[in-house]
């Protein structure tokens, strides 16, 4: 036999007398706090904006207890786009998965807060066609300004938005014909520190592996003082006669898809060199290279410092746990990111002066991959 059908359960009305739920309150508005006090929104606005010393002491004190009863907040949103100014700031990274982006972003953020604005981060991916949604943002979502890391430079995708008055500020990539300061390492100063050091522990055969360089001005300024640094060895070691044979060099591009062909590489390099009776040792452009060279070794079963030496630009969390630990010249990311935030909000609040370029050095970090060949 079936079941009866279950029956609703009657709502029980409110007993007389009872009180009814509260609805939700809603937000006061300035015609709220005007009605209130018994004035009109244009005191309530100067009262808002420190005006008070055109208003009555009494309308004053109206709209202040009005306020108080109401519980009235200006929206900050609506108070930025007033004045002008939303206290936001963008921060478009080529790559947010590589470390120097991470370190930028907080030292960008600590320069941000200490002045009073928000940091907004936009992740570019090594992909153009997000720089160009990150320059439309700085007018759709009214951004003060924005540090830019730039993945496409032959696009001149910041015209439009220095000319709605938008500043931006270059961080370790610059921008050819650009109007704008830049915040970087002194690169040919990094590549020195380095090459410096292995020269010193008898290395004399380096490998350069770097992302590649194509249009990149901070990887091709690598790459360029890393070629001076040799031609100014080898014309010293022509000039004297019976010193030891001058450090030579090669160039090897690292993508995501050529890993194999870097271990292969890798192999073969260090093998002539050995043969040669000379010293290897790779020298990594940043800190994607190096976690590429440090997976091809490890592949290789070699031990940094044992089969060759490393070095690599950008210290990382990572680096002290790579076998004996990694060498690195370290950038002032922290430093980087403050530099370039207190540029651009200078900029914001209006200072006129022709573009300025702002380098720091770097700081080496020995660890045992530079351990020296001859011990």
């Amino acid at each position: 036999m079936p079941k009866p059908a279950p029956t609703a359960t009657p709502q029980r009305p409110n007993p007389p007398g009872a009180a009814k739920p509260a609805a939700p309150k809603a937000r006061a508005t300035i015609a709220d706090v005007a009605l209130a006090a018994q004035v009109s929104k244009a005191t309530v606005s100067r009262y808002l904006n420190g005006r008070t010393d055109i208003l009555t002491p009494d309308m004053a004190k109206r709209v202040q207890e009005a306020i108080a009863s109401l519980q009235y907040r200006p929206s900050p949103m609506a108070q930025a786009l007033k004045h002008g100014r939303t206290r936001l700031i963008g921060l478009a990274v080529a790559d947010v998965t590589n470390p120097f982006s991470v370190a930028v972003l907080q030292g960008a953020e600590k320069a941000c807060q200490a002045a009073g604005y928000l940091l907004v981060l936009f992740n570019l991916g090594n992909e153009a066609g997000r720089e160009r949604d990150a320059m439309h943002a700085l007018s759709a979502y009214q951004l003060d300004g924005m540090i830019l890391n730039r993945v496409d430079t032959s696009a001149q995708l910041w015209q439009d938005a220095q000319l709605h008055g938008k500043p931006i500020v270059l961080v370790d990539r610059f921008q050819e014909g650009m109007d704008a300061d830049f915040v970087t390492v002194d690169n040919p100063g990094v590549i020195q520190i380095a090459m410096d050091h292995l020269q010193q522990q008898g290395f004399d055969e380096v490998l350069l592996v770097t992302e590649p360089i194509a249009d990149v001005s901070s990887r091709t300024a690598r790459q360029q003082a890393f070629a001076h640094y040799l031609q100014d060895l080898q014309g010293q070691a022509g000039t004297r006669r019976g010193q030891p044979a001058a450090m030579q060099g090669k160039v090897w591009e690292s993508t995501p898809h050529n890993a194999n062909a870097l271990q292969q590489h890798l192999q073969q390099w260090q093998q002539q060199a050995l043969q040669a009776g000379r010293h290897p040792a790779v020298l990594a452009g940043n800190a994607v290279a190096s976690l590429r060279v440090a997976t091809a070794v490890h592949a290789l079963g070699w031990v940094p410092g044992r089969e060759l030496g490393i070095i690599g630009v950008d210290e990382t969390d990572w680096a002290a746990l790579v076998g004996p630990g990694l060498s690195t010249v370290a950038q002032p990311t922290d430093a980087l990111g403050q530099a370039a935030a207190t540029c651009l909000i200078e900029r914001i609040q209006g200072l006129q002066s022709p573009a300025r370029t702002v380098e720091l050095p770097g700081t080496i970090i020995v660890r045992g991959s530079t351990k020296s060949p001859n011990h």
